[in-house]
C-alpha cells in the first residue's frame, strides 16, 4: 500500500509508529554512544514541532495554482503545512539538522500530484511559462541535497511535483523479462507487484522501503544485492520523460549501436533534464535458494583480496560487504549490547581471540542467490577463494540476522539526533589497487576534521572486477553552536581526500548539492559543457530542479 505524507516523519526517517527496537536495553546502548562520542552525559535535543515551524509566504500566482488544479485534480494541489514541511528537503545530515531546527525557508509554494505522464508534462510546461521552479519528488530519500524546493535565479517561486501517485504496473513480458511501471512506485510495492508473478527487480538499497522507482533511476541508485542484478544503468532499459520542450524517450533495445545510449543520460541525471514519469526495466525470477554467510578476516587488505579474487573469478554472487575492523568492533559492540551472547557465545569468542581472530578482525558478508544448484556451486567457490585469503567461515548466522535488519539502522538515526550525537555517511568507489590508500585517506581526513571524540567506520559495499565502492560512516557529538559549520568541515575534508587520492565525488548517492563543487572537475569543462547544452535543450528557462547536478 502507498504510504500517505501523514504516516511518515516530516522531518527524520520512515513511518511515525515505528522506532529501532533496542531490546530494552536503552541504558547501555546510549552510555556505549555516549563513551563513542566523548560526552560526558548526553544532552536533550528534541526536534522542533511542527506547529511550533515558521512556514514561508506561498508565492505562486493564483492563475498558476488555478492551472495546476486543471491539469491534475482540486485535491491533488496542496498547500497545507504538512505537505510544504515534508517536501522542504531530503534526508541528508544537513537536511534533517534544518528540519529540526525549525528552518522551513525552502518549502515548496505548493505540492502537486499527478497521476499520469500527460499530467505531468502540463504541470513542467505551465510552471516553465510562468517562471517558476519545479522539483521532482518521490521518497524525498537523497542524502546529497537532490531535492530541496529551491527556485533558480529570476524564477518567482518553487513547486515540488510528488510522483507517488504515480505507482502502477503497466506492462509485464515474462518473455523478455522486462516490466514497465509508473516511476512514483515505492520499492515495496514494486517487489509486490513482480513477486506475485514471479519475478524481482532485485534493487534493494538502504532507502528501500522508502523510495521510488523514478528516484533509483534519477540518482543512479544501487541496492544491496548489486552484484547479481545490476545497478540502475544495467538494469534501465527504457525511460520516458516530462520536459518543458515535450516529451523525451527512450526505447527497449537489448542493444543499440545507434550512438550513445540515452539511458546513460537519464540514469544520474537527478530531475534536472526532465521528470521521469516512466521506467522500463529488466527483471528476474524469483531466486530459487539463497545463502547468506559470514567470514573473519584478520586484516582488512585480506578480506578486500577474497573480494576481488570472487568477482575477478566470474563466481555469481548477489552481495559481498566488508566492514573495516573499526565497524566490525562498533557494530559487534552495539549487538551484544542489544542481545546479551550466552555462554556458547562468549566461549567462541574466547577461542577466536586465540586464533588470531580477535581485535582488529573484519568480517565479510557473501549472499548468493539462484537456483539450488548455482547457489550451492557458487557457495563452494566462494568458500575456497574465502578460505585462501585466510578467511575463517562463521556460518549463515550473522548472514542471517543482517539480512532481517537491513533495512532498520536508518531508524536508529532520530533518536541519536534527539541526544545530539550526529551520524552522517558518505562513499566513494576506485580500481582495485587504490582501494587501500583510499580507505586510509578518507578515513584519516574525516577523523582529523571531527577530532578523537568520533567514530569512523567504513565498508565495502559493492563490487566489480576493475573496484569496488567504500562507503564510510561517521558518528560524533554534535557541536550545537554550529551544527551545519561542523558539517561542512568534515564534508569538504572527506570530498577533497577523495578527489585527491583518486576516488570518484559519489558511486550511488549523486551529486545534489553536495558534490557539485568536486563534480565539475571530474567530468570535466567539456563534460560539463555537453550536459549544460542538453539542458538547455530540454528545460531552456532552467526550472527543473535548479542548483541541481549542473
Amino acid at each position: 500500500m502507498p504510504y500517505t505524507r501523514d504516516e511518515l516523519r516530516w522531518n527524520g526517517w520512515g513511518l511515525r509508529r515505528q522506532t529501532f527496537d533496542l531490546h530494552g536495553h536503552d541504558r547501555e546502548v546510549w552510555d556505549f554512544v555516549r563513551e563513542t562520542v566523548g560526552l560526558t552525559a548526553l544532552p536533550d535535543t528534541p526536534a522542533k514541532r511542527l506547529e511550533e515551524c515558521e512556514l514561508p509566504a506561498g508565492g505562486l500566482p493564483a492563475e498558476l495554482l488555478e492551472t495546476l488544479r486543471a491539469a491534475t485534480a482540486d485535491d491533488r494541489v496542496k498547500t497545507d503545512p504538512l505537505e510544504r514541511a515534508a517536501h522542504a528537503l531530503g534526508r541528508s545530515y544537513p537536511d534533517l539538522i534544518r528540519l529540526r531546527n525549525g528552518d522551513l525557508s525552502s518549502a515548496p509554494a505548493a505540492v502537486v500530484y499527478p497521476e499520469t505522464h500527460e499530467e505531468c508534462l502540463a504541470v513542467v510546461k505551465a510552471c516553465a511559462e510562468a517562471k517558476v521552479a519545479v522539483i521532482p519528488f518521490g521518497g524525498g530519500s537523497s542524502v546529497v541535497g537532490g531535492v530541496e524546493a529551491k527556485a533558480g535565479e529570476g524564477q518567482q517561486a518553487a513547486i515540488t511535483l510528488d510522483t507517488t501517485r504515480m505507482a502502477r504496473l503497466l506492462d509485464l513480458d515474462p518473455v523478455s523479462h522486462t516490466a514497465t511501471f509508473q516511476a512514483g512506485v515505492w520499492g515495496p510495492d514494486l517487489e509486490e507487484a513482480l513477486q506475485r508473478r514471479g519475478f524481482t527487480l532485485g534493487h534493494y538499497p538502504q532507502s528501500f522501503e522508502f523510495s521510488t522507482l523514478g528516484g533509483w533511476v534519477a540518482a543512479r541508485g544501487a541496492g544491496q544485492q548489486s552484484n547479481r542484478y545490476g545497478a540502475a544503468n544495467k538494469w534501465l532499459v527504457a525511460a520516458r520523460l516530462a520536459t518543458p520542450t515535450g516529451e523525451w524517450r527512450t526505447l527497449p533495445f537489448p542493444q543499440s549501436a545507434a550512438g550513445p545510449d540515452l539511458n546513460e543520460v537519464v540514469c544520474g541525471s537527478e530531475g534536472a533534464l526532465g521528470v521521469i514519469t516512466e521506467a522500463t526495466v529488466k527483471v528476474h525470477e524469483v531466486p530459487e535458494a539463497s545463502d547468506y554467510r559470514a567470514y573473519l578476516f584478520k586484516s582488512f587488505e585480506a578480506g578486500a583480496g577474497a573480494i576481488r579474487r570472487i568477482v575477478q573469478a566470474g563466481v555469481p554472487v548477489a552481495m559481498m560487504r566488508l566492514s573495516d575492523a573499526d565497524e566490525t568492533h562498533f557494530f559487534g559492540t552495539f549487538k551484544r549490547l542489544i542481545q546479551p551472547p550466552g555462554g556458547v557465545e562468549q566461549g567462541a569468542e574466547k577461542v577466536l581471540d586465540v586464533v588470531g581472530y580477535g581485535d582488529g578482525r573484519c568480517v565479510l558478508m557473501i549472499g548468493l542467490e539462484g537456483e539450488k544448484a548455482a547457489v550451492r556451486q557458487a557457495l563452494a567457490h566462494t568458500l575456497r577463494l574465502a578460505v585462501a585469503e585466510g578467511g575463517l567461515p562463521v556460518g549463515t548466522g550473522p548472514g542471517k540476522a543482517w539480512y532481517e535488519q537491513r533495512f532498520a539502522m536508518p531508524y536508529l538515526r532520530d533518536p541519536m539526533l534527539d541526544r545530539g550525537v550526529a551520524v552522517d555517511t558518505l562513499e566513494t568507489s576506485t580500481e582495485w589497487s587504490n582501494v587501500p590508500g583510499l580507505h586510509e585517506a578518507v578515513r584519516h581526513a574525516i577523523a582529523e576534521a571531527l577530532g578523537p571524540h568520533s567514530a569512523v567506520l567504513a565498508h565495502i559495499s559493492h563490487s566489480y572486477a576493475d573496484g569496488a565502492s567504500l562507503y564510510f560512516t561517521f558518528i560524533f557529538a554534535r557541536d550545537l553552536e554550529d551544527e551545519l559549520g561542523q558539517w561542512r568541515k568534515v564534508k569538504r575534508a572527506a570530498s577533497e581526500a577523495i578527489a585527491a587520492s583518486g576516488g570518484t565525488i559519489s558511486h550511488h548517492h549523486g551529486v545534489g548539492q553536495d558534490h557539485k563543487e568536486w563534480f565539475g572537475p571530474e567530468k570535466g569543462e567539456r563534460g560539463v559543457s555537453m550536459l549544460g547544452a542538453a539542458k538547455k535543450a530540454l528545460d531552456p528557462e532552467g526550472v527543473l530542479n535548479p542548483g541541481k547536478l549542473l
